[in-house]
């Protein structure tokens, strides 16, 4: 019998790296959504208003590919931060038939903020570790993630 049949499949598949990495990204993710929804965001939200925010003034295209969403979820996700006064849409001064997307005053405050609730909730998801621990930590998910 291999250790993927019988009594013990679910206990060798809850000891693969990639079953307890996936379980750990689900908790951040957890933390992260639950933090930053006191700012009233969403985690797509939020990615596409830091994208703005970074790369602006951007075509929605390019926020397309950036972020590697749909392209219908961008525009339904740019409709509701502009409708939440986080960012504005106006014509592309390079080309009047693109539309050019910035981030609001009221938008970099959101991120500022958000910012602060995305490392408390990352602190707590490290809490477990040392400081040199989640340090280290830090150092090998860049490297399997960078390979």
């Amino acid at each position: 019998m291999t250790p993927t049949e019988g009594p013990h499949a679910l206990t060798h598949i809850q000891s693969l790296p990639s079953w307890l990495v996936g379980r750990v990204a689900a908790r951040g993710r957890g933390l992260v959504a639950e933090a930053i929804a006191e700012e009233g965001l969403k985690l797509p939200q939020h990615a596409v208003l830091a994208a703005v925010s970074e790369y602006g003034p951007v075509a929605q295209a390019d926020l397309v590919r950036r972020l590697g969403f749909d392209a219908k979820d961008v525009v339904l996700l740019l409709n509701q931060l502009e409708e939440a006064g986080l960012a504005l849409r106006e014509p592309d001064p390079r080309d009047r038939r693109k539309n050019a997307v910035t981030v609001t005053p009221a938008g970099a405050r959101t991120l500022e903020r958000c910012a602060e609730l995305t490392e408390r909730a990352n602190s707590a998801l490290l809490a477990p570790l040392s400081a040199a621990e989640a340090r280290q930590l830090m150092e090998l998910l860049t490297r399997v993630h960078e390979a």
